[in-house]
Formats: structure tokens, sequence, C-alpha cells
């Protein structure tokens, strides 16, 4: 079974003290106490970013652990990631996560534990990088259209409530055929995919919400049913 969860916004590093979503990561690996490896590569592995990842997840039921590509733990980095239960992703600069991943054969490694059955998840940048393409910042002060790894079809824009121009931005990138139709992400959304598919979209949020967005002679913005977690 293939897992991919993408988070709009949320998790650890926007959410210190809710820990809805990543508490979900953690049960999707099936495993008692899951070893997870967070990427903080799109960030250009800032120590605070990696420091407020173990403040988490150092106190719940997991075997934490990092990879930084410019302390790299090992020159065996595909047995050192393919060990893992879950690979978590971090938010950053998107053109530099996935150009640093290519330089260091990351990308194949990552192509290789997803079809082997790690759960792959990930925030914002962590988000985008799964899908063919995606909605970045990395260029500038403008949104545009970034081609990713293609693991899963169509394009994504996360923060699409937690910016005021990601919603405008992405529904004219999709209505002039400059990125693919997709689904975007308020913050505090993950959209959990299973061998491609969407199997459920679950939120830390009460009032945060997933759509797809395409276009057919008018823009079409399709909310879909989102499970908050906190109801339970």
């Amino acid at each position: 079974m293939r897992q991919i969860i993408a988070l709009g916004g949320g998790g650890f590093s926007m959410e210190p003290d809710n820990p809805l979503l990543d508490s979900y990561i953690l049960q999707k690996s099936g495993k008692a106490i899951p070893k997870i490896c967070f990427i903080p590569t799109a960030s250009g592995d800032s120590e605070n970013y990696i420091s407020r990842y173990y403040d988490f997840f150092d106190k719940q039921d997991c075997v934490p652990s990092h990879l930084s590509l410019f302390k790299p733990p090992t020159s065996d980095l595909e047995n050192y990631l393919l060990d893992k239960d879950i690979i978590y992703v971090g938010g950053g600069n998107t053109k530099n996560l996935l150009a640093l991943w290519k330089a260091w054969g990351i990308d194949t490694i990552i192509k290789k534990a997803w079809e082997q059955g790690v759960v792959l998840a990930g925030v914002s940048a962590g988000s985008i990088c799964w899908f063919e393409e995606g909605v970045t910042d990395s260029f500038g002060d403008n949104l545009e259209a970034i081609s990713c790894l293609g693991l899963l079809s169509g394009s994504n824009c996360p923060h699409y409530n937690g910016e005021a121009n990601r919603r405008p931005a992405y529904q004219n990138l999709v209505a002039t055929n400059k990125i693919k139709p997709g689904i975007a992400t308020d913050d505090g959304v993950a959209i959990h995919y299973i061998d491609e598919k969407i199997y459920k979209i679950v939120s830390s949020r009460p009032a945060a919400k997933a759509y797809k967005v395409s276009y057919d002679k008018h823009l079409i913005e399709t909310e879909i049913e989102t499970e908050y977690l906190g109801s339970y």
C-alpha cells in the first residue's frame, strides 16, 4: 500500500499546540512505535525547524530522526531512508528542495520508499512536491507553477486560506491553463492518498476545507468533504 499525506499547512511547525495532524500521520504507519524521518531541505535545513520537530516528536510514541543534506548522517542515504516507516518533508523553497534532491538522488530514493510502503508526508513545499505541479513562491514575490515529482496527478495549492493571494493566484493559473487542475487545501487540512487516490481528507481546524479546482468555460471550485479530527 502506497500512502501520501499532504498538509496544506499545519502540523508541528504551524500548530505546535495542536497535535491532531501529526498524530494522524503517526497512526498511518501501522507500527506501534514508527521510525519517522524529517527532511527539512526546503528550509535550508533550518536548525530552528529541526529543533521544533524534535520538540514535538520526542514526546510521541515514535523514533524520530532527520536527514540534513548539509550535514549528512551517512554516505548511504538510500538505506538510511528506506529503513524508516514515515518520511516527513518540511516547508520552504520548493524549487531548492527539488534541485537538491535531484543532485543527491533523494528523488529516486523517495520514489523507491513510496513503492515499498513507507508513508510519505509533508507540509507546504512538502505537500506540493508529491504532485505533478504545484503553486510556489520559490521564484520571488509572485506565485507561479512548478513541476514536481509526479507521484500524484494534477496540481496542488497549499495555504489556500492562509495567504490572501493564494486562492486568486491558483484560480488564475488553472483558468489560463498555466497549471493543471488540482486540489487546494486550507491551513490545517491534510489529504490522505492511498495508491494515488484520495482516501480521506482530515483537518485540525473545524472550519478548514479542501477544494477541487478546474476550468471548463468557467472556473469551477468544488468543496470536498473534510473530517475534523477534533470531533473524536
